[in-house]
């Protein structure tokens, strides 16, 4: 068993709990008071020097000297992705381009991409609330970690990166891709850590099944999973399998990468967010309204300590719930559930695909890799579902295993689907976020 020390200089801060910074387990008091004093100082900041914000501040009639409590963010403006977009590419940096020394960026697939700077300081932070994140999962000093999170505009590879570095781990920057040397590499550089996207770790298990390695017997210990959606369920599959703890992580570039919210080893139940760094809410995704501690909405986050890109009450769309804190004195998220611009609405029916997930987890003897395509009939969308058999299931089965999964998902979530079970890696494997649905229902 893996024994967890104190790393660097990072000494015991009197609590019993095991942390990489005294303020995870500060009093919520303090938590609070520091929150209010980087709020007010994120809020001058953004209406300072950024035209959006001076602009949107000013039309709703709020200014940041008006802050009195934390509940009076509420009256500011939300952000969205559109609103970024607009500003395209360097309009929502309040510094100077000459003090941005790094960009990151999204695909731009629906649209412009949406462009976000870093100063000297926010990369450090960024390292910082990394580091956090990965001792919290259980990652510790001069552990190997095995980064497989895509390099470049995309904030993952690198974010992971910096934060492996800065907790005194030795990196292994494979990226996605190659997944056969990929393996190669598990099996000779020993890493005790994996960071990867939970769908291309199914890519890598596979491989070493392939390949005649039992996975669990691997180096492994603790996989950090995000950049997607995914359920209890494929956590289960993905510890099973390979042996591991498999814990969650959040993040998104507009905030500041991965790295925004953690979940803890000790209790792996969802990510707690780094508050002293991101101030969240959850609203009523129609309506803009804050709704109660616990109810279910779409999460927003203030940056509090951000120099270059300053977000204030931007719009993640991510589906979740605000709970309180038990491993850390700052609260927690719930598992996404879904994103609000990725329900489908199916004959009526709101539907996620991390529902049909849970559905095809639960059936015996298909894979864990799936495909949802949407196509229309007249007004209304239809849902296929195309789903690998597992190797050990004959194709004799698979019109049982078809007719299983339509009755879990008419009963279970309330629409009817038409499944196709195909044979084992008959689906794309994607090199890191898998694309779960194709939507021709538009064409």
């Amino acid at each position: 068993m893996y024994h967890f020390v104190m790393s660097g200089s990072h000494a015991d801060n009197g609590n019993s709990t095991d942390t990489y910074e005294p303020i995870e387990t500060a009093s919520v008091d303090e938590l609070r008071a520091l929150q209010l004093d980087r709020l007010r100082d994120s809020l001058q900041r953004a209406y300072d020097n950024v035209p959006h914000y001076t602009m949107a501040f000013d039309a709703a009639g709020v200014h940041p000297k008006d802050v009195g409590s934390l509940a009076d963010l509420a009256a500011f403006p939300l952000l969205t992705k559109e609103h970024l977009r607009q500003n395209y590419p360097f309009g929502m940096f309040a510094v100077p381009r000459t003090d941005v020394v790094r960009i990151h960026a999204s695909s731009g697939t629906t649209g412009k991409a949406t462009v976000v700077g870093y100063t000297t300081k926010d990369v450090d932070t960024w390292a910082t609330v990394m580091a956090r994140s990965m001792y919290a999962a259980g990652a510790r000093r001069g552990d190997v970690a095995h980064v497989a999170y895509g390099y470049g505009l995309f904030t993952g590879g690198l974010g992971a990166h910096y934060g492996a570095e800065k907790l005194g781990c030795t990196v292994v920057p494979v990226s996605g891709g190659q997944t056969e040397k990929q393996v190669q590499l598990i099996v000779d550089f020993e890493p005790r850590v994996i960071l990867v996207t939970p769908s291309y770790c199914l890519n890598l298990i596979d491989e070493m099944e392939r390949q005649g390695i039992d996975p669990a017997a691997t180096s492994l210990e603790i996989g950090i999973f995000g950049a997607e959606p995914w359920t209890d369920e494929m956590r289960a599959e993905i510890e099973a399998r390979l042996g591991i703890h498999a814990i969650d992580i959040y993040g998104l570039s507009e905030v500041i990468g991965p790295g925004v919210a953690q979940e803890c080893i000790e209790t792996k139940d969802g990510p707690t967010i780094w508050e002293d760094h991101f101030y969240p809410e959850i609203i009523d995704p129609e309506t803009g309204e804050v709704l109660p501690e616990g109810s279910e909405g779409e999460l927003v986050f203030t940056s509090l300590t951000k120099e270059a890109f300053p977000v204030i009450r931007y719009r993640t769309r991510d589906r979740t719930r605000l709970l309180p804190g038990t491993a850390r004195t700052m609260r927690r998220m719930a598992k996404v559930t879904g994103r609000t611009d990725d329900m489908l609405i199916i004959r009526g029916v709101n539907v996620f695909p991390s529902q049909i997930e849970v559905q095809v987890l639960a059936t015996e003897g298909l894979s864990p890799h799936y495909q949802l395509t949407v196509d229309s009939d007249g007004a209304m969308k239809t849902l296929a579902v195309a789903v690998e058999r597992s190797p050990e299931t004959g194709e004799s089965d698979t019109a049982a295993l078809a007719e299983a999964l339509q009755n879990k998902i008419k009963g279970n979530v309330g629409i009817n689907t038409d499944v196709h079970v195909l044979q084992p890696e008959a689906l794309p494997r994607s090199m890191g976020k898998a694309v779960r649905v194709v939507d021709r229902s538009s064409r």
